[in-house]
């Protein structure tokens, strides 16, 4: 809680005047009269300091700045949200497909996804085909996000949860994306450059064969 005026009841503080100036350690009364003639409040605006700071100002004025600072604060805090996607140990192609894209938009928006794959009847015998569900899942959007929780087994479930990329490691990735299309790009160049000039042709083996048996005899 702000402490203003005659509710400081420090014997000295650590002055700062109303044009942002620092007078210095001064005591109390002194601060609290010149608060007064200049028409304005004294303000405790730091008690962990020794002595405790006090400025001069219009503190409605600072409460509607504080408050403006603060929703502006909250404003910019982001909401974790977690969202679910079930899944089955088999299931078909269209549906993992389509699923893929709601997990993709999810993690994109900022989201984390929660992965529920659950086991039915004779399904309860074959989790491991859960867990290559799950591994393809993680292989398909290493683009969009990484493992946060490892997929473990809660009864007829397997959980996982995927959260989306920090702004470093999507400009990290970027950048290995980059780089990986300019190697590929200088091999297909240096493919074509060697199409166009081809070397000499090697002799056949017996030619090479010859050329050994020569020097061999000369020496």
């Amino acid at each position: 809680m702000t402490r203003i005026n005659d509710l400081i009841r420090e014997r000295e503080v650590r002055l700062i005047d109303a044009e942002g100036e620092h007078v210095g350690v001064v005591p109390i009364a002194e601060a609290l009269q010149k608060a007064a003639d200049a028409g304005l409040d004294l303000v405790e605006v730091s008690a962990k300091s020794k002595p405790h700071v006090c400025r001069v100002m219009d503190f409605g004025q600072y409460r509607y700045e504080l408050a403006k600072k603060q929703k502006e604060a909250k404003k910019k805090q982001k909401m974790i949200v977690v969202k679910e996607i079930k899944l089955r140990p088999r299931i078909d192609q269209h549906d993992y497909d389509f699923k893929m894209k709601y997990a993709i938009k999810f993690l994109e928006h900022g989201d984390k996804v929660k992965f529920i794959l659950q086991f039915r009847g004779r399904e309860n015998a074959h989790k491991d085909l859960g867990r290559v569900v799950l591994d393809r899942v993680i292989e398909d959007l290493a683009d969009y996000g990484s493992v946060e929780q490892q997929p473990r087994t809660e009864g007829r479930f397997m959980n996982m949860i995927l959260a989306p990329h920090t702004p470093a490691q999507k400009k990290k990735n970027k950048d290995e994306k980059k780089l990986a299309e300019q190697r590929e790009e200088a091999r297909l160049t240096d493919n074509a450059s060697e199409a166009s000039n081809p070397g000499q042709s090697l002799p056949p083996d017996e030619d090479i064969n010859n050329s050994i048996r020569e020097s061999a005899n000369e020496e």
